[in-house]
């Protein structure tokens, strides 16, 4: 299968564009959970109004949160698919300039050192755009994740040593949560990457932060380790947007990957109540979109 450029373009402006104004029935659904089951009266009065707006801002076509943050393309290529890489990444950026322009988005992307605003959303090195391979055949996967600062600047990463066991795993990821406290405009996805190097740790916790609710780590023990940090943090009584409360996460999630002998990396990557993404599939019948 042949992918035109012009394909991934349009699905790139359209994907951003999505992303901020529908959020994933996963999310909707994680919403109403903690709905059913939150003892707090104020929380349950915040919880309200978090559900007030996603209804709203949906049924006006307004974005669900003014933060159009950090736009992120995950691209995963199956088998039998042909389209060149640079032209591919190009395509990426022109249909993310496209969205913030033709749709009136804010740009919240700046230089760092000098502070510009291109009004693009696009800078040196974003949008960032992470390739994968799949055993799909003729399929090409786009998903986009618009990362607000809210979330990002809790991000942690630790070099923890063996010895320490899986209690310094447990101890830091919950106080990076109390550290975080209504700073991420909880109920959050708590992503937590476990193993690998510095700099794929982080991009675990990333990953795991924005996996759909309802999915699991691949790996037993992981998913273990899922299970019992998410029953901690939501012990926390942080609560939704800090003002306490039994639904301080959706769900922790755990990635992992092998590591050194001598050392066990630890990262805290989180996503705000707000986990915002939207993907569309191209094959040869065509565009489909989803989340």
């Amino acid at each position: 299968m042949k992918v035109d450029p012009r394909q991934v373009e349009d699905a790139a402006r359209e994907l951003y564009v999505r992303a901020l104004k529908v959020l994933p029935p996963d999310i909707k659904e994680g919403f109403g959970r903690l709905v059913a089951s939150e003892t707090d009266a104020t929380a349950q009065g915040v919880l309200a109004t978090m559900v007030t707006n996603i209804r709203v801002a949906e049924s006006t076509d307004n974005l669900l949160c003014q933060d159009t943050g950090i736009p992120i393309y995950n691209v995963v290529i199956g088998r039998g698919v042909e389209i060149d890489g640079v032209a591919l990444m190009d395509a990426i950026r022109r249909g993310c300039e496209r969205a913030t322009r033709e749709h009136s988005l804010r740009s919240s992307v700046v230089h760092p050192i000098t502070r510009k605003n291109e009004h693009t959303s696009c800078g040196p090195g974003v949008p960032p755009i992470h390739i994968d391979f799949s055993d799909e055949a003729d399929q090409l996967r786009i998903e986009m994740v618009p990362k607000g600062s809210g979330s990002e600047n809790n991000s942690w990463l630790r070099m923890a040593v063996p010895a320490e066991g899986i209690g310094a795993i447990k101890l830091f990821v919950v106080d990076c949560v109390l550290e975080a406290g209504g700073k991420t405009c909880p109920p959050t996805i708590v992503g937590v990457g476990v193993g690998g190097t510095s700099d794929l740790c982080m991009s675990l916790a990333k990953r795991a932060a924005t996996r759909p609710l309802g999915s699991a780590c691949a790996d037993p023990e992981g998913a273990k380790l899922e299970r019992e940090l998410s029953a901690a943090v939501n012990d926390l009584g942080v609560g939704p947007q800090g003002l306490g409360g039994d639904s301080t996460a959706f769900a922790v999630h755990v990635e992992i990957a092998a590591t050194h002998i001598t050392m066990n990396p630890v990262a805290v990557n989180m996503q705000c109540h707000s986990a915002r993404r939207a993907s569309a599939t191209i094959t040869p019948q065509g565009v489909a979109y989803g989340f």
